[in-house]
């Protein structure tokens, strides 16, 4: 006659909660990325700001191409357009952003300035 079954193998459930174990430590790193850090603009009045600013202006168009001093810059020259002229250019950067530009394009140019160095980065409309 048969045996009745009255234990539980528990052994399939180990391994399961193992393998899912293993699955969170290797995501849980790639889970923390590092955003950007923003400073909240202060108040300046029109007498404060200096005649002669040395802040480098990018615009970014509609159809999501850069301009620097009115001269188009291409996607691959940007870091380097920047790292060209941060030393002329100490007090940062500004980006003027037309309405319907591509956030991604925004961005792009935000990664170029902080790969060549500029540690100060300022939009506007």
């Amino acid at each position: 006659m048969r045996d009745s079954f009255n234990e539980i193998n528990i052994t399939p459930l180990t391994d399961i909660f193992l393998v899912l174990l293993i699955i969170m430590m290797v995501i849980a790193p790639l889970l923390d990325q590092q955003g950007l850090n923003l400073a909240v603009p202060e108040v300046v009045n029109q007498e404060q700001i200096t005649k002669d600013p040395k802040i480098m202006n990018f615009s970014v168009t509609n159809d999501n191409r850069y301009f620097f001093n009115d001269t188009e810059i291409a996607v691959a020259d940007l870091e380097s357009t920047v790292a060209q002229n941060a030393k002329d250019y100490p007090d940062g950067l500004l980006i003027q952003v037309e309405d319907n530009a591509w956030h991604g394009a925004v961005v792009k140019l935000m990664d170029s300035a902080r790969n060549a160095g500029v540690t100060s980065i300022s939009l506007s409309r």
